[in-house]
């Protein structure tokens, strides 16, 4: 059996063919593409999905109403927690560690020792493996931006989506949501319709130019279609479907917004056949971790008193804090501790900003084993400087222990980045 050491040799490997680890172009994606003999250009049915927030959330929605319908769906998400395999997912199993070698030897092959990113030869990989394993669809993550991302390889697809756009990467985008939004409208393709989340106005105008230039026929939110929480659930009406449905497993007003592109998407596919009974049953099974994950067991959930609840999310921007702050709101039944640690690309003051009257105390974080960790003073600093009690701590263990030492019972947040997320999932087992 091959050691689960082997592909991560690899990879380490695959890391060290480019001196950046972005650097947005589409030549050495297209030109390793065509030496695997266009991969990209033999896929089922592809959704191709980009955004600031929300896009690993609106796939995962996407695949769970597919897969309740009987659909095979491959789907392809950046970045991973735990594992690379997560990226990767085969008619609805995770790429195993034999096929996963497999397919990176072969594109390392192919490469031929050239320059090439490392999301740029694993995007390779995975079209790869989609074009040779049978599936019914392809759900498709955008890694950064849109229009130079290594995903937007393809002429045609099926459906493209953008979810809401708001300042990230700006070294790589831009500075302004106009920047930003425009990178993302890189995706759309003539006559291929594009589902629109809801969008800051700077944003909507520049995606709704790029769509007339082209001919990308808009199917937005609030004016195509419209979904909202209804009562004890959600109600959906687009141009084909009026549906009262589940509210999403996945917690937090902000995840309505996520599954409602989701079944816009999935409306602009009619060749799917998808009974709103397997919509329902798909929203109430997501499988999308560290997105308001409860943790309910491991060695970090047995050091709470009883009655402490710890809370997981990968949230790392302004846009993503005031959709935690949207479900603070419902939070006030007891305090709320945050344990954070970001990138030092992230904005922590603008982070913190929307989270300020719920929290009562913030333990920040370095990120352990990451190139570019924001220190934990410094993300610190910019808590107090917004009023928070805040405070460093050498690892999330340790913070922790000076929480519980407060009174209790409380809700413990853990947040900031996707990476440190990762590491505390690996870290409780």
């Amino acid at each position: 059996m091959t050691s689960p050491a082997a592909s991560d040799r690899v990879l380490t490997r695959l890391m060290q063919l480019h001196p950046k680890k972005i650097d947005l172009s589409l030549g050495r994606v297209e030109r390793l593409l065509a030496a695997l003999g266009n991969p990209h250009k033999r896929l089922p049915p592809t959704v191709h999905v980009a955004g600031t927030k929300g896009k690993g959330s609106t796939v995962a929605t996407m695949r769970a109403c597919l897969e309740a319908a009987g659909y095979r769906v491959h789907a392809y998400t950046s970045p991973h927690l735990v594992r690379f395999h997560e990226r990767i997912r085969l008619a609805g199993k995770l790429v195993d560690e034999e096929a996963l070698l497999a397919l990176l030897e072969e594109c390392e092959r192919a490469n031929r020792g050239e320059p090439i990113t490392f999301f740029e030869i694993t995007t390779a990989a995975a079209f790869l493996a989609f074009m040779r394993i049978p599936a019914d669809i392809v759900l498709l993550e955008v890694g950064v931006g849109g229009r130079l991302d290594a995903t937007n390889v393809l002429c045609r697809p099926a459906a493209t989506a953008i979810t809401p756009v708001s300042i990230d990467h700006q070294a790589f985008l831009g500075d302004t949501i106009a920047a930003i939004a425009g990178e993302k409208a890189g995706i759309l393709k003539p006559e291929v319709p594009a589902v629109i989340g809801p969008q800051p106005a700077e944003a909507e105008a520049v995606i709704e130019a790029r769509a007339a230039a082209i001919g990308a026929p808009l199917y937005r939110s609030e004016s195509e279609w419209h979904c909202a929480a209804a009562g004890m659930g959600m109600r959906y009406e687009g141009s084909r479907w009026a549906l009262d449905l589940p509210l999403p497993s996945l917690l937090g007003p902000h995840q309505i917004v996520n599954a409602g592109v989701a079944i816009a998407c999935l409306e602009q596919l009619p060749q799917f056949a998808l009974a709103p009974a397997a919509i329902a049953e798909g929203l109430r099974h997501i499988d999308w971790p560290a997105r308001l994950q409860l943790l309910r067991r491991g060695p970090l959930v047995e050091t709470l008193p009883s009655g402490w609840d710890l809370w997981l999310d990968g949230a790392h921007n302004a846009l993503a804090a005031e959709a935690l702050a949207e479900v603070a709101v419902g939070w006030r039944d007891r305090p709320l501790d945050m344990i954070v640690g970001m990138l030092n690309t992230k904005d922590a003051g603008g982070f913190f900003a929307p989270l300020v009257p719920y929290a009562r105390s913030v333990q920040a974080v370095t990120i352990p084993g990451e190139e570019n960790p924001h220190p934990a003073a410094e993300i610190a600093a910019a808590a107090r400087g917004l009023g928070l009690e805040a405070r460093e701590a050498a690892s999330v263990t340790a913070a922790l222990r000076d929480i519980i030492a407060q009174p209790g019972p409380a809700r413990v947040l853990i947040c900031g980045s996707l990476h440190l997320a990762g590491v505390v999932l690996a870290e409780n087992g």
